[in-house]
């Protein structure tokens, strides 16, 4: 998924982008409300996160734009603006959420992960689950979660690729490159610790013990594999 962030504080700019690539999705940024449209209008982004004071057009203004060429995209603003009129006009212009500025990284994550489910759940509206079994595992994408013996673990969008990679690819070994590829994106360059941190990570969510993992399976010097 991509995500437009429109922001001119690049403090706050890259610090969402941070966030939400360590989450799995894709960012464009602007630096003001002009070039928050035109990336809006060349991109088609999944859904945006807005400032609301930014040089020239403001976040209110861009909103009200999207808005006119595209009712159902999702809008996150994120501003210093903290009084309730701020966020009743921010409401009432079609804004799906509003966070005020300090916020927090799980704060953050939690929001983007709510509106993210809200529009798989609008474009999958009428199809067919997509969920997946893996091992002891039943993973809906589309709810961003995993669900053992009635228990739900919350899930990241990067969390269900590669969960998704590792079942088509069942009994055989999913290389780093591929990982890479198909989870980070072919522009991401990480370093040689991401994957098998963030590995180690989701291993603590999914295993019932980690330190002997039944679902992903290191593959020593080659990357890593799910056995049915």
């Amino acid at each position: 998924m991509k995500v437009l962030i429109a922001e001119d504080d690049p403090n706050t700019r890259n610090g969402l982008g941070e966030i939400l690539e360590a989450e799995g999705y894709e960012t464009v940024a602007a630096e003001n409300g002009n070039e928050a449209l035109r990336l809006f209008a060349q991109e088609a982004p999944d859904f945006v996160c807005l400032d609301i004071m930014m040089p020239g057009v403001s976040g209110y203004d861009v909103c009200r734009e999207i808005r006119r060429s595209d009712p159902a995209v999702p809008v996150i603003f994120i501003s210093a603006k903290s009084e309730e009129i701020d966020k009743v006009v921010g409401l009432e212009l079609g804004a799906d959420d509003f966070i005020v500025k300090p916020f927090g990284v799980k704060e953050v994550v939690a929001r983007i992960r709510a509106v993210t489910r809200r529009r798989f759940a609008a474009v999958q509206a009428g199809a067919r689950s997509a969920s997946f079994r893996i091992g002891d595992l039943e993973v809906s994408p589309s709810e961003l979660r995993a669900r053992r013996n009635g228990n739900s673990i919350e899930l990241s969008l990067r969390d269900v690729k590669i969960l998704a990679l590792l079942r088509e690819h069942k009994g055989s070994v999913v290389t780093r490159d591929v990982f890479f590829r198909e989870c980070w994106g072919l522009r991401h360059v990480p370093n040689s610790r991401t994957l098998d941190q963030h590995i180690a990570q989701l291993r603590k969510r999914i295993e019932l013990d980690p330190k002997n993992p039944a679902i992903v399976l290191t593959v020593h010097g080659a990357g890593y594999r799910y056995d049915e």
